[in-house]
């Protein structure tokens, strides 16, 4: 794997924590912003041929 992919997919998992986070204190905004932010990833990984495993 190389460096673009694997900081990609941190990139998306520590996204993925935040947004957690961000749901469980009920901060709609910064639930708002987090999403949007996964989506851009999930949009970067999509543009790259990176495959994101949902199950991990």
């Amino acid at each position: 794997m190389d460096a673009f992919t694997t900081s990609l997919l941190k990139r998306i998992k520590d996204t993925e924590s935040d947004l957690f986070r961000a749901r469980e204190a009920g901060d709609d905004f910064l639930v708002d912003v987090e999403q949007e932010e996964l989506n851009d990833l999930h949009q970067l990984a999509a543009e790259h041929g990176v495959e994101i495993d949902m199950a991990a």
